[in-house]
């Protein structure tokens, strides 16, 4: 059969067809050279923490020396919240990506890889930043707190979902992570600034360093397109990833509090993401003519989530999470009905996935809202548990309030910090968070432009043809209104056939 390539076609194969076992071969070297290095390291910086440790529990003398009691090991309190949280991360993220009709293979595929390889270079990053003598000591809690670090980037990867290479893609997530990780330290370490559900320091951050990214490498291309979209079944995957978030997502927001904390914070998650998604419904029945649109079903019924993610740990009560939960529902309805297809069309920014309405604006109202409650927070309202949720508001060192706190809750020193101090320090956090990731993305968005790292353009967007073998059964749309079957790459493409999200 005489193969009957179309201008783009001919274009990608200009771009790729001789230099295609080099440009597999360099991918496969990328991946190689990084992951010897992550072992290397870890095998430097990284030991078991004693919890972990079996020197530590093989005797009677060990177990009173280091009170490493292997019947209340912290793995067995903490491994269904890690669980919960890293399914979200593989199944949840993987599979909400799966809407693009020509992508699934990418979307949930690189979803795989990336968070892969964030874990370990996450955790290496926060080892550098707390050794011990040259070690650091790793619990379960460092599972969760990278799979945390992974979360941001795969929200930074649904902005330019379907628009880099698997080679762009590792580097921007390495690149990432370092932003990523000096925010975070100084927003909870300098700011001591709370955020327990992670929506200034993970879902703000993520959503606009990806932001940034995608618009330093907008390509007139994406404009043209006609595979940006969806067809039934992929969206009907994608829901698949909708409901394991919108189940699991009470243990991301509580899994690293406390006692009660961590119990209101799975109760104000609950019922955020139960308003969030009733009002999700009935907005997107308003602005579409008594219909409902999959792609605000798919993201805007997770906002709530999102939105009360800084204050799940605060005494806001039920009833005001369900309000936080209307109000994001809202917000992110009405930012992909009217705001996405404005940034789109006239400042290029191209968001593919939409993570600014369900990450970006809801966890700047997550923001918002933890400093109005913070302003607002006082020991008659807590009780002690106030410097468990905000440690920087504890007495001061050698105090009498402190001992007497500390007769009742175990908590360490802080800086006696007032509500107001608290609430000022949390939108520095913000506005932190924030640059960090515009700055970030900016810096990262040119860098993933070098021609080295394989620039995405043309017919290779929003297509798993050039990266992924592919089944006999996978159909593409033909450009310019041709038609023709790729037997070699088993494409068989029908006319006139344009299905756009937007």
């Amino acid at each position: 059969m005489v193969r009957k390539d179309t201008l783009e076609e001919r274009s990608s194969m200009g771009r790729s067809g001789n230099d295609c076992g080099w440009r597999r071969g360099k991918l496969t070297a990328f991946l190689i050279v990084f992951e010897i290095i992550f072992i290397v390291l870890f095998a430097i910086f990284i030991d078991y923490d004693p919890t972990a440790n079996a020197r530590h529990i093989s005797n009677s003398l060990d177990l009173a020396k280091n009170g490493s009691d292997p019947k209340k090991n912290i793995v067995k309190e903490l491994y269904p919240m890690f669980q919960d949280v890293h399914v979200m991360m593989f199944v949840g993220f993987g599979f909400l990506m799966t809407f693009l009709k020509r992508y699934g293979f990418g979307s949930v595929g690189l979803n795989f890889l990336i968070a892969a390889f964030v874990i370990q270079w996450a955790t290496l990053l926060t080892a550098f930043l707390h050794l011990d003598h040259g070690r650091y000591a790793l619990t379960i809690i460092d599972l969760i707190t990278s799979d945390f670090a992974a979360a941001a980037v795969l929200i930074s990867f649904g902005a330019v979902l379907g628009k880099t290479s698997p080679l762009q893609l590792i580097i921007m997530a390495f690149i990432e992570i370092i932003f990523f990780t000096g925010n975070e330290y100084i927003g909870l370490y300098m700011f001591k600034a709370v955020d327990v559900g992670g929506s200034m320091y993970v879902h703000v951050f993520g959503a606009y360093f990806g932001i940034a990214v995608a618009r330093v490498i907008y390509h007139g291309d994406v404009e043209k397109s006609q595979k940006e979209g969806s067809v039934y079944h992929s969206d009907v995957f994608a829901m698949i990833g909708t409901v394991f978030l919108w189940m699991f997502w009470p243990s991301f927001n509580s899994a690293l509090a406390p006692g009660d904390d961590q119990h209101r914070a799975v109760i104000n998650t609950y019922f955020a993401l139960a308003a969030c998604c009733v009002t999700a419904f009935a907005v997107s029945a308003a602005v579409c003519k008594e219909k409902f649109d999959m792609v605000h079903i798919q993201n805007a019924t997770l906002a709530g989530g999102v939105a009360v993610g800084t204050s799940a740990d605060m005494m806001i009560g039920p009833f005001g999470a369900m309000i936080i939960g209307m109000l994001a529902g809202t917000l992110s309805v009405l930012g992909y009905k009217y705001l996405s297809p404005v940034m789109a069309r006239r400042l290029k920014l191209h968001d593919t996935c939409g993570v600014n309405n369900l990450h970006g604006m809801p966890g700047l109202l997550a923001g918002i809202i933890g400093t109005i409650v913070a302003s607002l927070a006082v020991e008659k309202n807590y009780g002690y548990s106030l410097y468990e949720i905000f440690p920087a508001r504890a007495p001061a060192a050698n105090t009498t309030q402190l001992l007497e706190i500390q007769k009742v809750l175990s908590i360490n020193s802080g800086s006696g910090r007032s509500a107001g101090m608290q609430a000022a320090n949390q939108v520095f956090a913000l506005l932190l968070s924030l640059g960090f990731a515009i700055v970030g993305g900016i810096l990262t968005g040119f860098i993933m432009k070098i021609p080295l790292f394989e620039p995405q353009s043309g017919g290779d967007m929003f297509s798993d043809r050039r990266y992924w073998e592919l089944p006999d059964d996978f159909v593409e749309e033909a450009q310019e209104g041709e038609s023709h079957d790729d037997s070699e790459n088993h494409v068989k493409v029908p006319l006139g056939e344009e299905n756009t999200r937007i």
